[in-house]
């Protein structure tokens, strides 16, 4: 995999949710992922620490895909593909 730098990169939205609480770097997420198209990436900077959880749930009910989720430091990053008709949703 890519490191994140280099996945940051590409993505057409960035969402920096650090020092909010549940739920709104989630909120803020859906909202940057609504305007984008399908396909393309939203990169998430949290450090609520229920970040990768109710992303990676969200992810899965939504069908959007999780590229990226990993804590560096204190700080949760979240990559995330958006889902559409031609993409599978994860299994």
């Amino acid at each position: 995999m890519a490191d994140l730098d280099t996945l940051r990169a590409g993505c057409a939205e960035e969402v920096i949710a650090t020092g909010l609480k549940c739920p709104l770097p989630l909120l803020k997420t859906k909202k940057a992922l609504a305007r984008v198209a399908d396909g393309a990436r939203v990169y998430l900077a949290a450090t609520d620490p229920n970040t990768l959880r109710d992303l990676g749930a969200y992810a899965a009910e939504s069908g959007h895909r999780v590229e990226f989720a990993e804590r560096i430091g204190e700080v949760y990053h979240v990559i995330l593909t958006k889902g559409g008709e031609h993409l599978a949703p994860p299994s």
